[in-house]
């Protein structure tokens, strides 16, 4: 008789992002162990991005117990939100009353994974092992140790490398690509600039271009400029250098000709920090043929364009693999055809309306489109 077929299946999970964490984290609630393999040398070892945006995904956190300390973490007023053109005209706004419910509060991305670190036990996440292959039971790891499993999850985000366990579909580009960059201390730095911002979320689009301005929870204001239907080397052609702030600020200012003054001062205030994405997605709707030994969550399994939903199925994927394990952990193939199911169908429809708002944010009016988005007849 096998671990699994005794009731204790072997689990191993590759990644420590909000999926892989949210299995772990529920599966230690019913009382069965997984082991969370992570890359990263250490917890603190990169900076994890952003706020999230965290509405459907609460479900989650409260099947791992974590609902009450998220809220007390959270930000309600990150919900708050102000639309504009480059010309600086206000198209829409959203103030969040004190009182306001918690729908859609904003969490930074690094409190909600020492939300999941802390509540496991210590030795749960390995640190410094990256994935290499899996074969006959066992993952291969790069340092040459192996791991023999039950079950493998791929959490390992974007270009994960479980993820041809059981599907040939790669990530493809959108079209998007993105130049970050941001204010620290910005209520002390420039408060004429925290103002204008406000506590959330301050977004700006034009013709083929975004700025998106979002209020950190350490006082940080983390600043997207998106340019949408770019080829690939578009950095390159676009003549931004990335190796010199002070020019890569100066260019980008290039690039946004007409916008308005006050605009334009957010990104003269940065820091000389400067990062670039260059978008990608998974096929809506893709699905595989069930494996009894092998599954994947999160952005492994549905990456989506960043529009709000992805972190949300993630956690929700987490917490309900882990939740088909528990109710039966003596036929963890069984288990996994079922959780498989639900996320096809529940992923599939969000990240067709993620391509949806995607498609409305490439467009030339995409400041009219999202307006109407807010501002349903």
């Amino acid at each position: 008789m096998n671990s699994a077929t005794a009731g204790r299946p072997r689990i191993v999970i590759i990644g420590a992002g909000p999926g892989g964490l949210a299995l772990a984290r529920v599966l230690h609630v019913h009382g069965i162990d997984a082991a969370v393999y992570e890359r990263d040398a250490h917890r603190t070892a990169r900076g994890q991005g952003g706020m999230l945006d965290i509405h459907s995904g609460q479900p989650a956190l409260r099947e791992a117990g974590l609902l009450d300390r998220f809220l007390a973490t959270a930000r309600g007023e990150g919900q708050d939100m102000r639309l504009l053109d480059p010309s600086g005209t206000l198209l829409h706004r959203e103030d969040t009353p004190d009182d306001a419910p918690m729908l859609r509060p904003e969490i930074d991305r690094a409190d909600l994974r020492d939300l999941f670190l802390d509540a496991l036990p210590e030795k749960t996440v390995t640190w410094g092992y990256a994935f290499e292959r899996a074969e006959h039971g066992e993952v291969h790891f790069t340092n040459g140790h192996r791991v023999p499993y039950d079950l493998l999850v791929g959490a390992d985000g974007a270009w994960s490398k479980v993820r041809p366990l059981l599907t040939d579909a790669r990530p493809a580009p959108v079209g998007q690509h993105v130049v970050e960059i941001g204010i620290p201390d910005i209520d002390s730095t420039h408060p004429d600039l925290a103002a204008m911002v406000g506590r959330g979320n301050y977004w700006v689009l034009g013709d083929g271009i975004s700025l998106g301005a979002q209020r950190n929870g350490d006082g940080r204001v983390r600043i997207g400029v998106s340019f949408y239907n770019t080829g690939e080397g578009w950095f390159d052609s676009a003549g931004i250098p990335l190796d010199d702030p002070a020019r890569a600020r100066a260019r980008l200012i290039e690039l946004l000709p007409g916008w308005d003054r006050k605009i334009i001062a957010l990104i003269e205030a940065c820091d000389d920090t400067v990062v670039t994405r260059s978008i990608s997605t998974l096929p809506a709707g893709l699905t595989w043929p069930s494996r009894p030994d092998a599954t994947l969550v999160g952005d492994a399994a549905h990456l989506m364009p960043p529009v709000g939903e992805g972190a949300n199925m993630a956690l929700l994927d987490g917490a309900r693999l882990a939740l088909a394990l528990a109710a039966r952990p003596w036929d963890v193939p069984g288990a996994v055809a079922d959780y498989e199911r639900e996320m096809f169908e529940r992923t599939g429809a969000a990240a067709r309306m993620s391509a949806s708002v995607q498609e409305m944010l490439m467009a030339p009016d995409a400041a009219q489109r999202m307006v109407a988005f807010f501002q349903p007849d």
